[in-house]
């Protein structure tokens, strides 16, 4: 399922940040005295008792006309529009502004959950002055302090409480994928092609499709997929679409919503930073992978200009080292045929159960094969592993001390296990524990 999305909004120089860092456990976002320092949405994973979430920061939303201030109102209301609860900072120092009312009105059209966080509530006597920011009409706010954590707490038990209800997505025998990559690379065309209708409106301006669609379908072998075209941001009131960056949260959260996903790159224009980025987040988030590299028929080629476009992707995506590469055209549907099998063997490959007599023989080779390293006069003994999870299949090793085991050695494993066992297009975990 598709993690939630909370977005902390506010004007600028109410704490956002510091409170963003707070809940994320982590120093991600820059944190200055100085409004408008975070010009970009911010995002990351986040969990408060058993709910992870994915968080967004904001740059503050403000009506005076300076530079950036539009931009980062436009990023603002991107978030709200993405966001399934939405965390309203204010602070207790200067308490309701004209600029609160302003957002509070923005918040009451986005008919989302708001909780109403009264930041910089450091001393007892700014705690008696919060009941005025009632006026702001989001019921009782929640005084915090993002600088000491106060109140952080009670804040998080509030969100996790106004989110949407899971439910059970249907057609759950159904292999789910998703078509990312940055606006124009063809993934409306792909889905087309594959469907053999025009069920997806295709256009040659970028940034054309504005929400994610589940398409369902069946092969020619009878396999029920169901397909998520990854969408670019909503146009919504003033919100526009300027960097191809707006639509990288999108993806994500249909990532979250997958089994595999197919990372579209073009023959024409080759790889970019964005590529990389969701990419990245794809493996990250530990699905499975395929480089699907569209608009072959474009390009002039002899008869290498495969093989060194495929070196050159190996290269750009050293940690996709394990997803298959196909190079296809939407437009004369080149090679898609190849597409829903191998979704099928990647599925098939992410799910898969080693047993562990059958693993720790492979381990067990690869001892032989390679003695354990030693470290300070101690050598790490290995001493055996399980299958503990899949999607993606995930190996506990025990041995003696964690520490001792180097990450080259950690990867030789994984290499190891890779070689005995079929796990092309899916990303696996090996994880060093001492044995009790």
């Amino acid at each position: 399922m598709a993690l939630p999305v909370v977005a902390i909004v506010g004007r600028p120089n109410v704490g956002k940040s510091t409170l963003f860092n707070q809940i994320a456990g982590d120093r991600i976002s820059i944190v200055e005295d100085t409004p408008g320092v975070t010009r970009d949405r911010i995002y990351t994973r986040a969990d408060w008792l058993t709910h992870e979430f994915r968080l967004i920061d904001t740059g503050g939303i403000d009506m005076r006309d300076e530079p950036f201030m539009t931009q980062i109102t436009q990023q603002a209301e991107i978030a709200i529009d993405e966001a399934d609860v939405i965390i309203f900072v204010v602070s207790a120092k200067e308490g309701v502004t004209e600029a609160d009312e302003h957002i509070a009105k923005i918040l009451y059209r986005s008919k989302k959950p708001v909780i109403l966080a009264v930041n910089k509530v450091d001393n007892q006597a700014l705690r008696a002055d919060i009941y005025e920011f009632y006026a702001l009409g989001f019921g009782e706010p929640h005084p915090i302090s993002g600088t000491h954590r106060t109140g952080v707490g009670d804040l998080l038990d509030q969100v996790v409480a106004d989110f949407p209800a899971e439910s059970d997505p249907e057609d759950q025998d159904a292999i789910r994928f998703s078509i990312i990559g940055r606006p124009n690379v063809g993934k409306s065309s792909i889905v087309n092609a594959l469907l053999g209708e025009e069920r997806v409106i295709v256009s040659d301006v970028s940034g054309t499709t504005r929400d994610a669609i589940d398409t369902k379908f069946v092969s020619p072998e009878g396999d029920e997929f169901v397909m998520v075209d990854t969408a670019g941001i909503r146009k919504r009131g003033k919100v526009y679409e300027s960097t191809e960056k707006y639509s990288v949260m999108r993806a994500m959260r249909a990532i979250d919503d997958s089994n595999v996903v197919l990372m579209v790159l073009t023959a024409e224009e080759g790889i970019r930073e964005q590529d990389k980025h969701v990419a990245g987040y794809a493996h990250e988030a530990g699905r499975g992978v395929i480089i699907v590299v569209n608009k072959w028929d474009t390009i002039e080629k002899d008869t290498h200009t495969m093989n060194e476009f495929e070196a050159h992707i190996r290269e750009e995506f050293q940690y996709l080292s394990y997803a298959p590469i196909v190079f296809v055209s939407a437009k004369t549907k080149q090679r898609l045929n190849k597409l829903p099998d191998l979704i099928k063997r990647v599925d098939e490959n992410h799910k898969r159960r080693i047993p562990s007599a059958v693993l720790n023989e492979v381990i067990m080779d690869a001892l032989a094969m390679n003695p354990t390293p030693t470290k300070n006069g101690k050598r790490l003994r290995v001493y055996y592993a399980t299958q503990v999870a899949i999607q993606p299949p995930t190996f506990v090793v025990f041995v003696n001390d964690p520490e001792l085991m180097h990450f080259s050695y950690e990867r030789f494993l994984e290499n190891q296990i890779r070689k005995a066992f079929d796990f092309e297009g899916t990303p696996i975990h090996v994880i060093k524990r001492a044995r009790k």
